[in-house]
């Protein structure tokens, strides 16, 4: 309870007026002795989807070869302290008040962003601690998030960009690519997810402006799956035969193989290496091993699981944009075995439309429901009817995840079926925290 005080007193001091700049998070930096100059090597992370899945491949890798790493993601889905990882370990309770309490009272009041507060309270969290690598996640686009204070990264990379927060960000693929970008820094290596032909015009470019080499998937490393149920990545200098990933969806091959790039660069191409060699047998534990909550995950205890008949099985996915919904959307076209039920909500500014165009006729049912209070969130009725403006017969509105899965459950006696909750990432943080 106290940390919710102190992220409440925190998130009031939003600037009155939106205006996506460096300066107020560089005056506080300055105030603390510049903490971002003093990280280990760091490498960062922009794009529009695969940002989090990424950054946990990369983290399995190196923590199942032994070595340290600080990680700062967003947003958390039930508490806070998952955006700050300092050295493998999440923050108790009292350290986490401690460093919040901190960072309020150096910042003394002044305007600044939620995510631009905590993000210097990161930096300081990891200058405390020593690790052999920094992983920082951005929040929103590239070239003026908070996390782009970061002079000298080891290594930047770029995940699958498409249109996601165009009211910051601008109306078209150019602009956000070019946003995402900002993160490219002179004469270091830029790791590049495969993308569409006018991201790849935009990222070149800014590539030859900076000088940047950029390692490319699909010409400089892929990871395809192989027939004995395994993958197989090649680079430039490395193959490596591993298992399948951790995570469930064709699209994580993507996000894996974008991490394994990140590997090969700063163990074997960089001159001299970043980091130390990482065994193959690390990469393949960590490969099985990863972990990244609300991307294709399935449940399988609390409430809502004990509520479905045998064989049924529930899923949760936070994915909320139409390229997140087209990811899904493939993977589900190999759920032949039984028919597919949605339980969803989105918030009211996002492109629900271009979402259930690529996942409505997915659906044999689906169920609308309101996101958790305090969320400007589609209504039930309205997220029903998106779905049925786009072939799903069967949508209606329902109170909540509970009154949902009860429905649809009612109404498909013969199952069993497979039941997926998504469209929201605040959605599913409340279902995690009410099903662990």
């Amino acid at each position: 309870m106290m940390i919710d005080l102190v992220l409440d007193r925190l998130t009031r001091l939003h600037p009155k007026s939106i205006d996506l700049s460096l300066d107020r998070v560089l005056t506080l930096l300055d105030k603390m002795g510049h903490p971002q100059l003093r990280l280990p090597p760091t490498i960062h992370v922009a794009g529009t989807n695969g940002k989090g899945s990424t950054v946990a491949f990369l983290r399995a890798f190196l923590e199942a070869a032994g070595l340290r790493a600080h990680v700062y993601t967003s947003p958390h889905l039930v508490r806070f302290a998952e955006r700050i990882r300092v050295a493998g370990r999440l923050l108790e309770d009292g350290e986490l008040l401690a460093l919040l309490e901190e960072i309020e009272q150096i910042n003394a009041g002044a305007p600044i962003t939620f995510f631009e507060i905590t993000t210097a309270a990161a930096f300081l969290a990891f200058t405390r601690t020593p690790a052999d690598v920094c992983i920082l996640e951005t929040g929103l686009g590239g070239r003026l998030d908070a996390t782009n204070v970061i002079e000298r990264p080891a290594l930047t990379v770029l995940t699958t960009i498409a249109m996601d927060h165009q009211q910051f960000l601008g109306g078209r693929i150019e602009a956000i690519a070019a946003e995402k970008a900002g993160i490219m820094k002179r004469g270091i290596a830029c790791v590049v997810a495969d993308q569409d032909r006018k991201v790849r015009k935009v990222l070149e470019a800014r590539s030859l402006e900076m000088g940047v080499p950029l390692v490319k998937e699909g010409e400089d490393f892929f990871l395809r799956a192989t027939p004995e149920g395994g993958s197989l990545y090649k680079g430039k200098s490395v193959e490596w035969r591993l298992p399948a990933p951790g995570l469930a969806g064709s699209f994580q091959m993507r996000n894996a193989a974008v991490a394994l790039a990140c590997v090969e660069r700063l163990t074997r191409t960089e001159k001299p290496p970043v980091l130390p060699e990482i065994p193959p047998a690390a990469l393949a534990l960590g490969m099985k091993g990863v972990e990244w909550p609300a991307r294709l995950q399935r449940l399988t205890k609390g409430p809502l699981v004990a509520m479905l008949p045998a064989g049924w099985e529930l899923w949760l996915d936070g994915g909320h944009n139409p390229n997140a919904a087209e990811a899904i959307g493939r993977h589900t076209r190999s759920w032949r075995d039984m028919p597919l039920m949605g339980v969803f909500a989105m918030l009211e500014n996002k492109d629900v439309d271009g979402y259930m165009k690529h996942m409505a006729a997915r659906f044999h049912s689906m169920r609308g429901i309101p996101l958790p209070e305090g969320h400007a969130g589609l209504s039930a009725a309205d997220a029903a009817s998106a779905a049925t403006r786009h072939f799903c017969m069967d949508a209606k509105p329902a109170a909540n995840a509970e009154a949902a899965i009860a429905e649809l459950v009612a109404a498909h006696p013969q199952g069993p079926a497979r039941i997926l909750v998504c469209g929201s990432l605040y959605l599913a943080g409340e279902i995690l925290r009410d099903n662990r």
